[in-house]
């Protein structure tokens, strides 16, 4: 995409405050007006204030009070305008990170496999900031000085048209350094992009993988790591204020050879009579303070390459394609049957399927196991089930209907999840049980955690069920989250379970505990239980063995132990090691 595409995309986003865009502009153009009516002033206070036979006393008064006036309206219009500035530029910005937060969450688990952390967070904060540089802060300083330069340039005409001719000689070597420039400061903005959200990576793993960095003694690796990317991130800062300071100062030089020009003309002019004293300090003093303006004008170049490169970004995201959602079909509660029709799944690769022609069919309110060795498939077919990925094949249905025909929230209330990497927010411990509720029941909350026996350790805590958890859940221990993380699924009191690994964290007590209180709760709901110890599946109505993505045997306990098949040799071994 285009700078003018990209502009004018972003330009889109600023649309809907054209009021206050309007109020910021008018107050822009009063603020360059009374910039250039002090200049003018400046004539008739050398000319006339200045000298002794010029004025009556009695007035004075009258050219300081129109200065004094115009300071006045020059407070006034500054502030409006940089208060509007600053007020779209916060709003805008709270916009993009809302939409851009809101799209992370509707995009597939597909993209969260592909992207790192630290990339998606550099962009949701470094890169929206540098979008809002290229967009209200540049507008800003484009309409601002713009009107300013116009502003000086009519006191200069108003004054000597012809000095003010030689003035704009300097205008196509600006512009041709702008050109030039551009081109190196989009490119090392790309460079700073990707450099930040890499950095931000390393950042992210290193800072929530500390235990590991200790143990491992990883600083020197890590530190080296950093140091690297680090390094890497000066140096392009660097070239970019090099860059920046290069052109900044042609233009200046470019500046400094029409000034001497112009001075020396104006010296001539003012020698023969045709400027005055109060004319030639007026003309003067615009412009010299016309410097400024343009001097802004060019550093903006630098700060719109770097807003386009990150828009790029930014945009980049917004538009990729959210969840697959187009399902029309309404679901308050499902009976829980399950039909899964020559299932066919692979994470990228064709050649090397996770799932391939899974055929199973559960009964509402039945208990089914998934055992086998890890990269079996367990797991990606539990996560098929609420379409967090979608089929490459095949079909699910649920209750006799697709499950990409029901609506996707839908669809997912009929779940409720515990999986092996517990997942706790830095919340409390009753927004954790009722997660998803926007007004918790504190007595659903209290019998969810009495079923999975966390009320016990949550009454000891400060604050009981408002004590704040930490991030994930720092503050407990393993087997306390996984309670929490259970307590959460029977909040919920989904028609069907999804239960990976659920008690892997638990020690023999608690395990005995939580499996008797799940016990309970898979009455009367369909229940899929991803397991690897089995004697925790025991008891389950049908065990379904898994082996390179394919289901190669299914049957009660005893039926797979008579049958002395390939989870009868798990069991053994698994008895052997106990």
């Amino acid at each position: 995409m285009n700078n003018r595409l990209l502009y004018t995309r972003l330009l889109g986003e600023i649309r809907p405050y054209w009021p206050v865009i309007a109020g910021s502009i008018v107050c822009m153009i009063l603020a360059a007006g009374v910039d250039a009516g002090l200049a003018v002033l400046l004539k008739p206070l050398v000319d006339q204030n200045l000298q002794a036979h010029s004025l009556a006393h009695t007035a004075a008064w009258v050219l300081p009070a129109q200065i004094f006036g115009l300071a006045i309206l020059r407070l006034v219009t500054n502030f409006g305008s940089d208060y509007a500035s600053g007020w779209l530029s916060a709003r805008v910005m709270h916009d993009l990170r809302q939409k851009m937060y809101e799209q992370y969450l509707k995009l597939p688990t597909r993209y969260y496999d592909q992207s790192s952390t630290g990339v998606m967070l550099s962009r949701i904060t470094f890169d929206i900031g540098n979008v809002m540089n290229a967009g209200v802060q540049v507008l800003t300083v484009l309409v601002r000085d713009s009107f300013s330069i116009v502003a000086f340039l009519g006191v200069m005409l108003y004054h000597d048209w012809q000095l003010t001719l030689l003035c704009l000689i300097l205008l196509p070597g600006v512009a041709a350094s702008i050109r030039i420039v551009g081109k190196r400061q989009r490119k090392l903005s790309r460079s700073s992009q990707e450099t930040m959200g890499e950095m931000t990576r390393i950042l992210d793993e290193s800072l929530s993988g500390h235990r590991v960095v200790k143990i491992f003694g990883g600083f020197p690796y890590e530190r080296l790591r950093y140091f690297n990317i680090n390094n890497r991130m000066r140096s392009i800062m660097v070239k970019q204020n090099a860059t920046s300071g290069a052109n900044s100062g042609l233009v200046m030089l470019l500046i400094g050879i029409t000034l001497a020009i112009i001075i020396y003309f104006a010296s001539l002019r003012a020698q023969t009579g045709a400027l005055t004293a109060g004319a030639f300090v007026s003309f003067m003093v615009a412009m010299m303070a016309i410097q400024q303006p343009v001097k802004n004008l060019t550093k903006i170049n630098e700060q719109f390459h770097k807003g386009m490169a990150a828009a790029e970004s930014v945009f980049g995201v917004l538009d990729e394609m959210a969840e697959h959602d187009t399902g029309t079909r309404q679901i308050e509660r499902a009976r829980g049957e399950l039909d899964i029709k020559a299932l066919q799944f692979h994470y990228g690769d064709p050649d090397k399927p996770a799932l391939s022609g899974i055929d199973l069919k559960v009964a509402p309110g039945e208990t089914v196991a998934l055992v086998g060795s890890s990269g079996s498939g367990k797991t990606t077919l539990a996560n098929l089930l609420p379409r967090f990925y979608e089929p490459t094949g095949g079909e699910i249905d649920l209750d006799g209907v697709p499950v990409d025909q029901y609506k996707l929230a839908d669809l997912r209330r009929q779940f409720a999840m515990v999986s092996q990497d517990v997942v706790l927010f830095n919340d409390t411990v009753t927004a954790n049980i009722a997660y998803g509720d926007e007004h918790p029941d504190p007595a659903r909350v209290q019998a969810a955690a009495d079923a999975a026996f966390a009320t016990e350790f949550v009454e000891r805590m400060s604050d009981g069920f408002d004590t704040m958890l930490g991030e994930n859940g720092v503050r407990l221990s393993g087997g306390q989250r996984q309670r929490l993380a259970i307590a959460r699924a029977i909040y919920k009191d989904a028609p069907i379970l999804i239960l990976d690994e659920a008690t892997s964290a638990l020690d023999t007590e608690s395990e005995r505990k939580v499996q008797a209180a799940l016990e309970n709760l898979m009455k009367n709901r369909t229940t899929l239980v991803i397991a690897h110890r089995l004697s925790t599946i025991e008891n389950a109505d049908r065990i379904v063995v898994m082996r390179g993505g394919r289901i190669v045997e299914i049957g009660s306990h005893a039926q797979l132990i008579e049958k002395k098949g390939v989870y009868a040799q798990m069991h053994a071994v698994q008895f052997h090691e106990a």
